[in-house]
């Protein structure tokens, strides 16, 4: 076991890494982070911030020297990096895991050898790819760029040749899927961590509402069935096997009519939507990935309070308004607010979410969408149950 004293290293330097970070700090852990913002969120937290590049030989050098155990907050750090610093360090997640979960098309091969539930797809990596897998898979369809697509970015709908063509050109003809347009009930996911000694311990399902490609709300727990809960958990943790993971690993699924599931992505790291373990579960996801990292026991995932999670982002902060109004949130002492120290307030970026906790979830839910639309957020078609 890597005990407290010791310097973790964290390869990334966003607000996952910040979290990251505070939860290390907080056990008595230094945390190195490697990011090349000079503003980075987690940097501003950590020990030490080393401001360069993910692939900075000098820089890869002085993290294996300097730290007992490196881990990373997203999955488009070069796993070639991963593999240079897993010579004289250990590296949790390792370099395959997150080479796999990086890249769409490795992703979907990877759950289809194991016969895991995936959406029909076709690769593209030609135009003469493009129309087969036009023909193969139908339309619609969802045309989604292999790597470094995320929160909606790198994908788009098409009903026609012409716009898949369009499409693919936006994309750079960089190597894509296609993927079959799917009709869904709902989407959850499963948060989970596995430690070295192979054991897993899962959080309770979230269920999740996207909005332009990015989630909105996440509800925990989740108003699916139990049955389709538990099949949930089995898949991630065939997943996570599979992968010999060891860290925190997050499974995405649409939910079909009748229960079925389909895989749509993992991410080899905590996740958006564990946010709300922060405050409702007796240890967050990013104390487990420390624990899980360090080689410690892994803690409890159990749920101490239904708990309803709100992005936060960028579009909230109108120019030449300032700062949202957070007095007004704040004063109802069921809402926790946690922002992510991003100076630069942009449409679309991720600078903070918000929980509401009651022991109603319900309540919660209510609560939750009723502060929404304070901030001026347009209403969601969420229904609260009575």
């Amino acid at each position: 076991m890597i005990l407290p004293g010791a310097t973790l290293g964290m390869l990334g330097g966003g607000q996952l890494g910040r979290m990251f970070t505070v939860a290390a700090r907080t056990m008595g852990y230094h945390v190195l982070v490697l990011d090349p913002d000079p503003e980075s969120p987690a940097g501003e937290l950590a020990t030490d911030h080393v401001c360069a590049d993910y692939g900075d030989p000098s820089a890869l050098e002085y993290l294996a020297r300097t730290c007992a155990a490196i881990t990373t907050e997203f999955e488009n750090v070069p796993a070639a990096a991963l593999d240079q610093l897993s010579i004289s360090c250990v590296v949790r997640p390792s370099a395959r895991a997150v080479a796999i979960a990086q890249d769409r098309i490795r992703e979907k091969a990877f759950l289809r050898e194991f016969e895991l539930p995936v959406v029909n797809f076709a690769v593209v990596r030609s135009q003469a790819d493009l129309e087969i897998a036009l023909d193969f898979i139908g339309l619609p369809a969802l045309l989604k760029v292999s790597r470094f697509g995320y929160d909606g970015k790198g994908q788009a709908r098409v009903t026609n040749l012409e716009e898949a063509h369009s499409a693919w050109d936006l994309m750079e003809r960089e190597p894509c899927v296609l993927e079959e347009l799917l009709t869904l009930e709902a989407e959850i996911s499963v948060v989970l961590a596995r430690g070295a000694d192979g054991q897993i311990a899962t959080f309770p399902v979230a269920q999740n509402v996207h909005r332009h490609g990015i989630l909105d709300v996440s509800i925990a727990p989740t108003r699916v069935s139990a049955n389709v809960q538990e099949k949930a958990v089995a898949l991630a943790q065939v997943i996570a096997e599979r992968l010999e993971y060891i860290g925190v690993l997050a499974v995405e699924y649409f939910v079909l009519a009748g229960g079925k599931l389909v895989v749509n992505e993992i991410a080899p790291r905590p996740h958006n939507s564990g946010h709300y373990t922060l405050d409702a579960c007796v240890t967050s996801q990013f104390e487990q990935q420390v624990r899980a990292v360090c080689g410690l026991p892994l803690g409890s995932t159990r749920l101490l309070t239904p708990a309803v999670m709100v992005n936060l982002l960028g579009d909230l902060w109108s120019p030449g308004c300032g700062e949202p109004d957070w007095g007004a949130m704040l004063s109802d002492p069921r809402i926790k607010l946690h922002l992510y120290g991003k100076r630069t307030p942009r449409s679309g970026r991720k600078m903070g979410h918000f929980t509401c906790l009651d022991e109603n979830p319900e309540v919660a839910l209510a609560v939750a969408l009723a502060t929404r639309s304070t901030l001026g957020l347009s209403d969601l078609d969420i229904q609260v149950a009575g």
